[in-house]
């Protein structure tokens, strides 16, 4: 475990299963000595800090039960954060949930706003809690996951990329605000992403089976894994990318070049 970072706290909101998973270990890797892992589901927590204490045990590692879907939710994640470590230096924020493709016109009219709210609150709220603390420091990294449906127009995916977009240019805009603060917003936006519980459940579906079996077939360059996501969020956090900050990164193996 490095030394440079172990004063470093990392939250990540979706880090039960996952990209956020891949992440915790990555950053616990690279010699973050504190982490809080947050999820709606107690089980799969207790089940990741079950991994992940044993590879780390020089390491606090802590989960939190929270919805963050909900500005309450969100809120209280943060404060666990902070009455744990004092501080909040990066914030992985990824839980958006599991959205399924569907064509607009058999989306029920009433649910539009719901699957687009959905996938948008529980990525957009943390990091909103999450400014007051990182602008006391004078310093933080916000990381939200969206994805490429944000950036390539998708049949299936009018609502989802509405959403994804939407959580692209929040991050863009947030940059703008938060540098001022020491404070760097990136947003990556990956395509397909095998051995998640999302890839698992689009694979089953009928529609979205063919849908993302068609877009393996053009990553050329392999179809994105969770530790792809993961090397990639442990240097946006880093002091390497010091000045880097309103970027929205493509991880996609080549399906597109967005």
């Amino acid at each position: 475990m490095s030394q440079e970072r172990q004063n470093e706290v990392a939250m990540i909101c979706g880090g039960t299963a996952g990209i956020g998973l891949a992440s915790a270990r990555a950053l616990l890797a690279a010699g973050i000595g504190r982490l809080l892992l947050v999820g709606r589901n107690a089980a799969r927590g207790e089940a990741a800090l079950a991994e992940l204490r044993p590879a780390w045990p020089e390491a606090d590692i802590r989960f939190t039960a929270a919805d963050l879907a909900i500005p309450a939710g969100a809120q209280a994640a943060i404060d666990s954060c902070l009455a744990a470590f004092g501080r909040l230096d990066t914030l992985l924020s990824g839980a958006g949930g599991n959205p399924m493709p569907r064509l607009l016109h058999e989306t029920p009219l009433e649910q539009v706003p719901a699957v687009i709210g959905a996938i948008t609150s529980g990525v957009l709220l943390p990091a909103r809690a999450a400014l007051p603390q990182m602008m006391r420091q004078g310093s933080g990294s916000i990381i939200c996951i969206a994805s490429d449906a944000g950036k390539v127009a998708t049949p299936g995916e009018v609502c989802i990329g509405a959403a994804m977009a939407g959580i692209a240019m929040f991050c863009r805009a947030l940059a703008i605000e938060a540098k001022r603060n020491g404070i760097r917003v990136n947003c990556l936006t990956p395509s397909i992403v095998r051995n998640t519980p999302l890839y698992a459940a689009l694979m089953q579906d009928g529609f979205a089976g063919k849908l993302f079996a068609k877009a393996e077939r053009l990553a050329q360059l392999g179809v994105v894994e969770p530790d792809d996501l993961a090397s990639l969020v442990v240097y946006l956090s880093s002091p390497a990318a010091a000045r880097l900050t309103g970027q929205t990164i493509s991880v996609n193996g080549g399906i597109s070049a967005a």
